[in-house]
């Protein structure tokens, strides 16, 4: 026991900045102690001393503002962080090192008995105020942001946001070779031009890149050409350097450009 209560306050030093010292994790943290009553309720529950099992659970609840079904399981690590207002259902199962936010709520969509809450791999990250309902699987390592409301599994390593909850970003897709060369190539970061990207911008990029991409082999092959001809015209490609401030500049002058126009159009603004 004593072994789980040191390695669940060892998690919090890893997963919260705020964390000064051992003392005030152990009594400041009501994501900690609303685990370590679970644990005890829980047992209680799998002894079938199932009242005594929730009026511990429901004790819990008017302490720490987080209310956990003893018949939840809940792996090593688990951390709670701020807490208030967490409900995690009765057939809801979470494995290791998974992070929940306050507000979150891990239920179900239908009054039948059985399988009816989520199930969650390890090192899930689930934030402030996001619902994940019915006996979905959310994978390992899975990220649901904020107020996203989850209805369907969730592939391991993906991010999902909004409501219903859409995957906006998988760790199984990765970009392509082409475009990895021709962002590093024209001097920007390629993050975020795979092909499926849900960012506007960043799809035209992509689209960008690959067109860039072809007139490159197109040039490619007529210079080939002209050499074979016994000319002399393929120079290397210049590179060009893409920097922040590039795009600061670009985005101040919109935003006066923007500010002239209202002024055009109301003088007393």
């Amino acid at each position: 026991m004593f072994a789980g209560i040191r390695e669940d306050i060892k998690s919090v030093f890893n997963r919260d900045p705020a964390a000064r010292n051992t003392f005030e994790v152990l009594t400041t943290y009501p994501g900690l102690h609303a685990i370590w009553w679970h644990r005890l309720s829980h047992r209680l529950w799998r002894a079938n001393w199932t009242w005594l099992a929730r009026f511990i659970s429901t004790f819990s609840r008017w302490v720490t503002g987080i209310e956990i079904h003893p018949g939840a399981k809940i792996g090593r690590r688990c951390f709670i962080d701020h807490g208030m207002g967490v409900v995690i259902g009765e057939t809801a199962e979470i494995g290791d090192d998974c992070t929940l936010y306050h507000g979150v709520t891990l239920g179900g969509t239908s009054w039948t008995a059985g399988k009816r809450h989520p199930t969650l791999g390890n090192g899930v990250v689930i934030g402030a105020g996001a619902k994940v309902l019915g006996p979905l699987h959310v994978g390992e390592n899975a990220r649901i942001g904020s107020n996203a409301v989850v209805v369907k599994d969730v592939p391991a390593g993906a991010t999902v946001i909004g409501i219903p909850g859409r995957v906006v970003a998988r760790a199984d897709i990765t970009l392509s070779d082409e475009r990895k060369h021709m962002a590093k190539k024209f001097g920007f970061d390629a993050y975020a031009v795979s092909a499926d990207s849900p960012d506007p911008v960043a799809n035209a990029i992509g689209r960008m890149l690959d067109h860039i991409q072809m007139l490159d082999n197109k040039v490619a092959e007529l210079c080939h050409g002209v050499n074979e001809l016994g000319g002399n015209v393929c120079s290397k490609v210049p590179t060009v350097d893409i920097k922040e401030e590039d795009f600061l500049q670009a985005e101040q002058r919109a935003a006066e450009a923007r500010a002239k126009d209202i002024a055009a159009f109301d003088p007393e603004i």
